[in-house]
């Protein structure tokens, strides 16, 4: 997926996503990747509801992140999202936070396990999950 697709959504810091200096707090980048990956999903044509009522959750299996520059209460950022990769049972969406200047506040990336909503074991991707992530990363 080199040089994949990226979708943007903007999301305005709340008070409660800050500590007491109005810095957003670490664990608020995390929720912003989810956003992003959900809308990344949206725009691609294959929507988490979709996939959960097909039998298919795509639960966190790892992730990482770089904080390079804070966030404050009332900046509006742009998560940028990515499909990195897609394999049989899993993928990978890449992550960029930048502040109101453009400049990077974070980057970073998780790596998820596609899995049988009843069993809860990982399984395969089906197919027409594969080919609308597919089609959609290359355009």
């Amino acid at each position: 997926m080199e040089n994949g697709r990226w979708v943007e959504t903007e999301v305005k810091v709340r008070y409660a996503e800050t500590d007491a200096q109005g810095v957003v707090y670490h664990g608020s980048y995390i929720v912003w990747f989810e956003v992003g990956r959900t809308e990344y999903c949206d725009v691609a044509g294959y929507p988490y509801a979709r996939m959960e009522a097909e039998g298919v959750n795509i639960v966190v299996s790892d992730l990482a992140a770089r904080y390079r520059l804070p966030a404050r209460y009332g900046d509006t950022v742009r998560v940028a999202t990515r499909l990195a990769a897609l394999r049989s049972r899993g993928c990978t969406f890449e992550y960029r936070v930048t502040l109101p200047d453009g400049s990077v506040a974070v980057e970073g990336q998780t790596v998820h396990l596609f899995v049988d909503r009843a069993s809860g074991r990982p399984t395969a991707a089906p197919e027409p999950i594969r080919a609308a992530l597919t089609a959609f990363a290359r355009t």
